[in-house]
């Protein structure tokens, strides 16, 4: 996937300005780590009268494939080599829309502190990319890009030139040229417009795009003849967004026509009247998760094993019905920083006596875990090696046996819906290796099998329709007639 931005210069204004409108040396090869690959910066041509920067995308399309499943362009789960077979690599989308405000992010804002006047003249801009996938032909090119002071070029790529009859393929080679627009500007217009010519986009869509749209599309998309168009396909023809940007641009067109600010136009409710809230964040949306089962399984006696720094602790203790609850991990650093969060030294002598802290690893069998009613593993099973794994499930449900066990652990097909997390990356540096659903499943159903558990699951956080939760739950209970010949006597 490749984009050459060009200008030229004199010597008293030199093309190689262009350098540090990009803040990426001409004299440097340089490689930036994407959502989605590898994303190298090098300039081909770098003098007074002619200066060439291009951004080189290497796909990493494996990882697309077992992030996403399968899913979205050019894969389906009926489809396996379409998979792999496919013009991500080579052919330019949403991929490299990302890259491009990823590597050039001061620039597309217009930021430069070294030439700060260059960064808001036009400059004589030629812009080039190769391989852009156009579903409405050249003439939907031109409909886009000319309206904005761009000169275009729209070649047809020929499916095949061995073969003429087959005729072209929806690809263009494209070639756009100005004298009249900011570099910021022009990398704007990149960063929507190639997902819209495109027609689909590589991740998920949600309400936030609407901002990324409105910021990238200040100044210019407002008075655009092809609006409508625009906006909803670079929200992914997702009718309740797409309604939203377009009431958020139309209040921008009639702010502007009044010459005043957006804000004036739009002060029917005043601000200390608004109720929209902010999305929960997902560590808390899995707090409550795992307290909601706790509270169904009735326990009231809760081992919190690898603790950390005490947030569920903390949480749980706001709860009467939880008489006694115990954090245990192996950092002692750890246990610290959560006897200072609880205030353990400040707490009331009742209180303190519902909460104890203590070390202990849960790849070795501890006589102080056994007992209790219920233990939850909260994003703790991915920080083993693999080959540990069988020694927390014995000290865990064979052990310790409590009659209900929660373990939690990132979805790893939910990967691909974050933007910022590159390719074949997991989402902590710690993580020893993130599951799939399938993969999740398969271990909770053998380790509830193997110690005379059942197991039931439960997304927790948004549960795509595609990639599933974020995070997924087990919630493990113990089957009737497995407790052990004292508790039963106890019973």
């Amino acid at each position: 996937m490749f984009l050459t931005i060009g200008t030229t210069g004199t010597p008293e204004r030199p093309a190689t300005d262009l350098g540090f409108l990009l803040h990426k040396h001409p004299e440097k090869a340089q490689a930036f780590s994407t959502s989605y690959g590898k994303a190298h910066v090098l300039y081909p041509e770098a003098d007074a009268e002619r200066c060439t920067a291009a951004l080189l995308l290497e796909v990493d399309a494996v990882a697309l494939v077992r992030r996403g499943k399968g899913k979205g362009r050019g894969g389906a789960p009926d489809a396996a080599l379409a998979q792999y077979v496919n013009d991500r690599p080579y052919a330019a989308s949403s991929l490299l829309a990302v890259a491009l405000s990823s590597v050039f992010s001061s620039a597309m804002r217009g930021v430069c502190n070294a030439r700060p006047e260059r960064a808001a003249e036009p400059l004589p801009l030629r812009i080039e990319v190769p391989a852009l996938p156009a579903r409405g032909g050249p003439e939907l090119v031109r409909r886009l890009f000319e309206p904005l002071g761009w000169a275009v070029t729209a070649e047809p790529v020929a499916l095949d030139t061995e073969f003429p009859e087959w005729g072209d393929s929806r690809y263009v080679r494209l070639v756009l040229e100005s004298a009249q627009l900011t570099l910021a500007e022009a990398l704007r217009h990149l960063y929507v417009l190639l997902p819209v010519l495109d027609d689909a986009k590589h991740y998920w869509v949600s309400s936030d795009e609407v901002d990324k749209l409105l910021r990238a599309g200040e100044g210019w998309l407002p008075d655009h003849p092809e609006q409508k168009l625009i906006t909803s396909r670079y929200l992914s023809r997702r009718w309740s967004l797409t309604r939203q940007a377009m009431e958020r641009l139309e209040l921008v067109r009639l702010a502007e026509a009044d010459d005043s600010e957006v804000e004036d136009i739009d002060n029917a409710v005043a601000d200390e009247t608004e109720t929209e809230e902010k999305p929960t964040p997902l560590a808390v949306q899995r707090r409550d998760a795992i307290i909601a089962a706790l509270r169904e399984s009735g326990a009231a006696r809760v081992l919190d094993l690898g603790c950390g720094q005490g947030q569920l602790v903390q949480a749980l203790l706001k709860d009467v019905r939880f008489t006694e609850i115990v954090g245990v991990d192996v950092s002692m650093r750890a246990l610290t920083i959560a006897s200072r969060r609880l205030k353990l030294d400040r707490m009331g002598e009742r209180q303190a006596s519902r909460v104890k802290l203590f070390q202990s690893s849960l790849a070795y069998t501890d006589n102080r875990l056994k007992g209790y009613d219920a233990a939850v593993l909260s994003e703790v099973i991915e920080h083993l090696d693999l080959p540990r794994l069988p020694a927390l499930e014995y000290a865990v449900f064979g052990a310790a046996r409590p009659r209900t066990v929660l373990v939690t652990t990132p979805n790893v097909e939910y990967n691909v819906r974050w933007e910022s997390l590159p390719a074949g990356h997991v989402r902590h540096g710690d993580h020893r290796f993130e599951w799939t659903r399938e993969e999740f499943r398969a271990w909770a159903r053998t380790v509830a099998e193997r110690h005379g558990y059942h197991v039931e699951f439960a997304p927790v956080g948004p549960d795509d329709p595609e990639v599933g939760p974020p995070t997924q739950m087990a919630v493990f209970a113990m089957s009737t007639g497995t407790a052990t010949e004292k508790e039963a006597k106890a019973a």
